[in-house]
């Protein structure tokens, strides 16, 4: 008679660590987290520093960053990596828009660098989107980790536009709304972007978990 291997239950911590240090990135991930009854830990929290980003893909370094905060503090761990992907500079800023513009880059500087690279190209050639990635570890050793995506599609603007949201923001036009992203409110940002998509896929991971 043959041996029934058992299933692998989705598991559901109790509390996790939000392994980044990015403001940013910290609300558009905490508030669709907060109803799923989790106590949410960030980096902060613990002082702990942004670890190196060198993998060679966005999932790869999402790992590392979710790999490092879970060994150092014991809790399963969330990280995102996510970037800005041009296709007149073939795919640029990519896995360095967080630093496009040198190793300290403020992000109006960023985006500054971005819009002189641009310099030279014409309206209908701008098409961009944001890519996001966000991954799920039980723990640091975790040989099946959760990976979830995002994609939201626009295109380059020639001036900034917009106080709102981060990183190249005020230049990112948003076609639903015939506004940059930075013009949009946060709760509609964290309704249709790369990383509300990708955040979203994980909430439904949980709750399906929650529910077996």
């Amino acid at each position: 008679m043959a041996v029934k291997k058992p299933i692998l239950q989705k598991a559901v911590p109790q509390s996790l660590i939000l392994a980044t240090n990015n403001r940013g990135k910290l609300l558009e991930l905490q508030a669709p987290l907060s109803a799923l009854n989790i106590d949410i830990k960030t980096q902060p929290d613990y002082g702990l520093e942004s670890v190196d980003e060198t993998g060679q893909t966005f999932i790869e370094n999402a790992l590392l960053k979710a790999r490092m905060a879970s060994q150092k503090t014991g809790l399963p761990a969330i990280a995102d990596d996510s970037g800005l992907l041009v296709e007149a500079l073939q795919g640029a800023p990519g896995l360095y828009s967080a630093r496009y513009a040198g190793a300290q880059a403020t992000d109006v500087e960023n985006y500054e660098a971005l819009l002189k690279a641009m310099k030279d190209v014409s309206q209908d050639k701008r098409q961009a989107h944001y890519y996001c990635c966000i991954v799920f570890l039980q723990n640091a050793c975790d040989p099946t980790p959760v990976i979830c995506e995002g994609r939201w599609y626009g295109r380059i603007l020639l001036s900034p536009q917009g106080e709102e949201g981060f990183g190249y923001d005020p230049v990112f036009f948003v076609p639903e709304y015939q506004c940059s992203a930075a013009q949009l409110k946060p709760s509609q940002k964290n309704r249709i972007s790369h990383r509300a998509q990708a955040i979203m896929n994980l909430v439904s991971y949980f709750q399906d978990a929650q529910n077996q």
